[in-house]
């Protein structure tokens, strides 16, 4: 359903929202979540461009967030690594509809499209954070308590 840049994207993200002020290098990133480094390279100077993260060169340097988890929609990341929605939902390119059935699935799926975009929306890095956290906490040694 996602990109595989925009999985990778989140990935790293959530790495670095593991621990906020932490200056964390490409190769750290990487090796924490078993992500190829140089298209993670890529990735992080566009996160950049989009004043998602911030970068610091030098041996304590790296990259990190810009902004609080929760200030980061999911959209917002997804647009800086890829085209908004892209490989999300296939649309048909607006051609004349031969049929009637054609327009209705063509009006479903903007539809759909937009639904998902105000989903991505309203939900942050900050969800996908808790995510991690519980699914950690479940897997841990200790066992983990599970709601829901």
């Amino acid at each position: 359903m996602l990109r595989r840049s925009g999985t990778y994207a989140l990935k790293a993200l959530l790495e670095l929202a593991l621990d906020p002020p932490r200056w964390q290098s490409v190769s750290a990133l990487a090796e924490a979540q078993d992500l190829p480094a140089p298209m993670l390279e890529q990735l992080m100077l566009r996160l950049r461009r989009a004043g998602l993260v911030e970068a610091r060169r030098g041996r304590q340097g790296g990259y990190r967030l810009k902004r609080l988890p929760s200030e980061l929609p999911l959209a917002a990341i997804l647009a800086a690594v890829e085209a908004p929605a892209a490989g999300l939902v296939h649309l048909a390119a607006d051609e004349e509809d031969s049929l009637p059935s054609d327009r209705v699935t063509r009006v479903l799926e903007r539809r759909l499209l937009k639904a998902l975009e105000r989903e991505l929306e309203s939900l942050t890095l900050e969800d996908l954070l808790f995510d991690l956290r519980s699914a950690r906490a479940a897997l841990s040694a200790e066992g983990g308590l599970l709601l829901g």
